[in-house]
């Protein structure tokens, strides 16, 4: 075995020890949130028909997302669609190894919003594979203004790479005085 390969195997393991439960509880708890919502969504909603919640503002549709977040890439069609949308999920998860191999056992903050992101990115996926799109339902609007529809996996994602964003800034050093 490559002495490299050896090495990011014995990362890989050390991080699974030590980081693998906090990980696993903030992703699933999000995952089992996420398609707990979309099948109650699917159940009692219409495609794109609109319940208002707070008109105006916030509607519950029931929309089926083809392309990748937010409805991007959704018109491409053809064949294989899915299919490349769902390579293309997987291939977003490898920032997470490296994140994941990278946190220090108990940095709770970084584990919390890793597993967010692995839990929206699995939900997701889910979705592609089980039905070839991916259920949206949250659907907000203001001042003639809309965002495409979304769900609770899009969310977690979202909320789990600022969180992962917030904590490396916060982790930077400062610069010397005089500089920057």
């Amino acid at each position: 075995m490559p002495r490299s390969f050896a090495k990011i195997r014995a990362s890989l393991e050390n991080a699974l020890k030590a980081n693998w439960r906090p990980t696993a509880a903030w992703g699933g708890a999000a995952l089992a949130l996420d398609l707990g919502t979309k099948a109650a969504a699917s159940k009692f909603l219409d495609v794109w028909e609109p319940r208002p919640v707070i008109d105006g503002f916030f509607h519950l549709v029931l929309a089926h997302n083809t392309g990748a977040a937010f409805s991007l890439l959704a018109g491409e069609g053809g064949p294989g669609q899915g299919l490349k949308m769902t390579a293309l999920s997987a291939l977003a998860l490898l920032p997470f190894l490296y994140f994941f191999i990278q946190a220090a056992p108990g940095d709770r903050s970084r584990l919390a919003a890793l597993g967010l992101i692995l839990g929206g990115a699995l939900g997701n996926i889910h979705d592609r594979l089980r039905w070839g799109a991916v259920v949206d339902f949250l659907d907000f609007q203001w001042r003639g203004h809309h965002w495409p529809a979304f769900n609770l996996a899009d969310l977690a994602i979202c909320l789990g790479a600022g969180l992962l964003g917030l904590g490396v800034w916060r982790s930077r050093p400062a610069p010397p005085e005089g500089r920057g």
